[in-house]
């Protein structure tokens, strides 16, 4: 099973999360075979950390509850809420497998999409132009019933084209995020 897990800073936690920096990374290499993408999302800055987004393939929702809550940043308290979803990984694919590596050829931005759902399901396949699409799958209960929106890491000159990924009417709220490939450098 895929999750989306997507821990937001606490206003002036930078400091406690350079100084668990060690710790995340060798706490995220334990699940190096089941990551599926991972980065910083980025204030306006495009340098100061906002959150942290790891999508990763768990046995069960209790595995996935178990990654995001025990992560070090998390148990010192530098996120103040998390997001962790179902997720469904339409690409087949990792980050690590998008073409030319996690960022790609040529220049653009990368974002994260997040679209909060409201009724009907929407965007459950990805858009017919999957060239700028990193990762991309729709966000659901544990037990897969239900949709309850649509997550994407996309690489876009700019925020609005990156929303664009998804069709506005459908949501509740769509919120994008700078974002970057992650990892140990």
């Amino acid at each position: 099973m895929e999750f989306l897990c997507y821990h937001r800073d606490r206003p002036g936690s930078l400091p406690l999360r350079h100084e668990l920096l060690e710790e995340h990374w060798s706490y995220m290499d334990r699940y190096a075979k089941e990551m599926i993408a991972r980065g910083p999302t980025l204030a306006d800055d495009g340098d100061t950390p906002t959150g942290s987004v790891h999508i990763v393939d768990l046995p069960d929702p209790a595995a996935a509850r178990a990654f995001a809550f025990d992560e070090p940043s998390y148990q010192a308290g530098a996120y103040r809420d998390v997001l962790l979803r179902r997720w469904r990984n339409t690409l087949g694919r990792t980050m690590w497998e998008f073409p030319g590596g996690p960022g790609g050829p040529g220049g653009g931005n990368r974002y994260l999409v997040l679209g909060l759902g409201a009724g009907r399901p929407a965007d459950l396949a990805p858009p017919a132009d999957r060239d700028e699409l990193i990762a991309y799958g729709p966000l659901l209960s544990d037990d897969g019933a239900i949709w309850l929106g649509t997550a994407a890491l996309v690489r876009a000159p700019d925020p609005d084209t990156a929303r664009a990924v998804l069709t506005p009417d459908r949501y509740a709220a769509i919120e994008v995020h700078n974002w970057q490939p992650g990892g140990r450098s």
